[in-house]
């Protein structure tokens, strides 16, 4: 099954193209202190090695601000600076280089102030993401909906939107974010089916891996497979690292994006008759610096295995103390159980 994804309007964030069919893009952000410059760059640079495509940073002040145009001379990939209230700041940004705003211009005070941060995008072609979430809804909209509710994130989405359309500017991505899965899956759906602007989707303050995965992969499976969303972050109380592998995987588990192997492995049972924990351990640790477009099985008994093994690029079918070893449904070796992972990633890397 293909998902396609909703036709929006398309924007370009540096050189990531985001919406209007474009693949559906990567985020994560900085857990560095801004103004720590080298400490900053070196986790951009991590990101980037990870497979992010663009990076946030927050930015809390004018030290932070003024910082921007240091990182952005280190690092080559689209930056988005985060900016809550002082109008100011995202000018500071602006001039010094950052590629696009989070910033609502409902919350940055006077019309003016809008004006300017607004004709200084303009100016550079630097879209504006609306970012809306449950936890920070206007008193007046929590007073009129009882509480957050996908109709109030929706509502404040769309007054920040009005400001900007009234000022000319279209250049524009939303996000819908909440804790709540339901809450946020509705919201998406509900703003989705009203207007053609790109989408970032994420579960905001998901949590630590062990939760937060899950409630990730559940809240953007949906969506994802609904065809909704042009752009991501998985937020985790985890290295942001962490954050871009688990969004590869989402999408991966769609058919939307692959980066790296697939590894295709059993849970075992008591059929088991192998330490199949430890190896799939071992070969996940030694394939994780692969980046290809290939899957690999490793299985642990003789009724699934051999059938799985075959099916996959490569495969280890394990038995009692030994395993076969399948290359694009043949088997081409059988091995001691001891040395099965050295000759699983030997055929892999002479496939490359």
């Amino acid at each position: 099954m293909t998902y396609t994804p909703k036709r929006t309007k398309q924007i370009a964030i540096g050189g990531v193209a985001i919406g209007g069919g474009a693949p559906i893009s990567i985020q994560s952000m900085t857990k560095t202190d801004t103004t720590d410059v080298t400490a900053t760059v070196t986790q951009i640079r991590q990101l980037k090695e990870a497979g992010c495509e663009l990076v946030r940073l927050a930015v809390i002040n004018e030290e932070a601000a003024r910082c921007l145009s240091a990182i952005r001379a280190q690092v080559d990939i689209p930056l988005i600076a985060d900016i809550h209230f002082d109008y100011r700041l995202a000018l500071t940004a602006i001039a010094g280089g950052i590629d696009a705003l989070r910033i609502n211009p409902g919350n940055i005070g006077a019309t003016w102030k809008v004006k300017e941060v607004v004709a200084a995008c303009k100016d550079r072609a630097i879209p504006i993401r609306i970012g809306v979430n449950a936890g920070s809804l206007p008193k007046d909209l929590l007073q009129t909906h009882g509480g957050p509710t996908p109709e109030a994130i929706v509502q404040s989405a769309t007054r920040h939107i009005d400001i900007l359309r009234e000022l000319d500017f279209d250049l524009i991505k939303v996000s819908l974010k909440a804790s709540n899965v339901p809450m946020t899956v509705e919201a998406y759906r509900q703003f989705s089916a009203a207007y053609d602007y790109p989408l970032h989707i994420g579960i905001s303050e998901a949590g630590p891996p062990s939760t937060g995965i899950i409630k990730s992969a559940v809240g953007l499976g949906i969506l994802l497979a609904e065809g909704i969303g042009d752009t991501m972050r998985v937020s985790l109380t985890a290295p942001p690292q962490e954050e871009v592998r688990v969004a590869y995987e989402i999408l991966k588990s769609l058919g939307l994006r692959r980066r790296g192997i697939d590894i295709v492995s059993c849970p075992t049972c008591g059929r088991t008759r192998v330490d199949l924990m430890r190896l799939v351990a071992a070969a996940q640790e030694r394939l994780a610096t692969i980046d290809r477009d290939i899957t690999v099985a490793i299985m642990g008994c003789e009724v699934n295995g051999p059938g799985e093994a075959r099916e996959a690029d490569y495969g280890v079918a394990s038995g009692t103390g030994m395993a076969l070893l399948f290359k694009k449904g043949q088997i081409v070796a059988k091995v001691e159980e001891a040395k099965v992972i050295d000759a699983l990633i030997e055929m892999i890397q002479e496939g490359c």
